[in-house]
């Protein structure tokens, strides 16, 4: 499902030369009709992956193409900023807060970080929004699990499948079927992507009434119970040295400040792979590779958002946490480790690297 340079990505929407704004030569700026909006989009010759030739303009018509189900995905969700100024052979940074030019109707909301600080991040409420933020060099967008009017509770399970090395894209389906088959055992139903990578993410719904930790909590029950239906396909170990070649559910995805690439989000690869969402009995059949920048926007004007429902569904906790609970009862199972920003939390393990640990150290080095 690959294709050329401005395959599937040119076309959408409205644009016309900015030449008051830089005049009618190369890089003159272009301005985007997106709804009732006018969006600029300066320097759009600009090439940002240099293998296939994609340009600034074509990564723009691109989010116009598959708007609406992004959107979908960023609807009122604090929202950190991937940004690529340069292109993906460029120098990348995580923009946080809100720029300072942002435009009045683009709102914000406050979230905490696990240090206290607090920011405010851009909540896209329509696809106008994406396009400005793809004006600024942003190809990935890091959404929140929460929604701006309720920070704390989130209202999504996000499951990472990431395979590590040794392992590939087919072992994380592997442990995708286990993982939909585990879901429904406890009352819940997963929606997959691939990641852009190597991985799979699935996300469940659920309803705003549980804390991050108790959300982290159900995650990590359900990896446990991967972890027992197939011990030598997945893991949950957090250090790196006991992982082995698994698939690891990267529980802390769910951890306070932890995001996961939004469905629709273009990836730092060369061939401007995506993040595409997908059915469950796609999930086999399909390969990575097969969306990109030119194959998406015509998969998305056949099928439309494959995960449109999504947003009408809200599962419930009880039988995970109680998974959980039976873990911590019957096999002494406890919380795991949190990434090395968090605080340390009361019943956590050592943060100390079991390498290190037999050795006599006492720092906690990144897993």
């Amino acid at each position: 499902m690959g294709g050329t340079k401005g395959e599937g990505a040119s076309g959408a929407g409205e644009g016309r030369r900015a030449g008051a704004r830089g005049g009618a030569g190369k890089g003159a700026a272009l301005e985007l009709t997106v709804g009732t909006r006018t969006v600029r989009l300066s320097n759009p010759d600009k090439v940002y992956f240099p293998e296939r030739g994609f340009t600034k303009l074509d990564v723009a018509r691109y989010f116009q193409a598959v708007g609406e189900g992004m959107l979908r995905a960023l609807r009122d969700r604090p929202t950190t900023l991937e940004r690529f100024p340069e292109g993906v052979t460029g120098e990348s940074f995580y923009q946080k807060r809100a720029p300072k030019n942002l435009p009045e109707w683009i709102p914000t909301g406050r979230i905490s970080f696990p240090s206290g600080r607090h920011a405010d991040e851009i909540c896209p409420t329509e696809v106008a929004a994406v396009l400005w933020a793809a004006n600024l060099g942003c190809l990935t967008f890091h959404p929140w699990p929460v929604r701006r009017r309720d920070t704390e509770h989130p209202d999504e399970l996000r499951i990472d499948l990431d395979p590590q090395p040794g392992r590939g894209f087919a072992d994380a389906v592997r442990a995708a079927g286990l993982l939909r088959e585990v879901l429904e055992g406890l009352g819940l139903t997963g929606w997959p992507k691939t990641s852009g990578g190597r991985g799979l993410h699935v996300f469940v719904p659920i309803a705003p009434e549980w804390t991050f930790p108790q959300a982290r909590r159900a995650v990590i029950a359900i990896g446990r119970e991967l972890e027992r239906r197939d011990p030598e396909l997945v893991t949950t170990a957090w250090w790196k040295e006991e992982r082995g070649a698994k698939v690891f559910v990267d529980y802390n995805q769910m951890a306070r400040d932890r995001t996961i690439a939004s469905a629709y989000s273009v990836r730092r690869h060369p061939r401007a792979t995506v993040s595409a969402p997908l059915r469950w009995p796609e999930v086999a059949e399909v390969e990575p590779e097969d969306f990109d920048l030119a194959s998406m926007p015509g998969r998305y004007a056949a099928e439309g958002d494959v995960h449109a429902d999504m947003a009408e569904r809200s599962f419930r906790l009880e039988a995970a946490l109680e998974l959980a609970a039976r873990d911590e009862r019957e096999h002494r199972l406890g919380d795991l480790p949190y990434p090395p920003e968090h605080p340390k939390v009361a019943g956590e393990p050592t943060r100390v690297q079991p390498s290190r640990a037999r050795r006599g150290g006492t720092s906690s080095p990144r897993a």
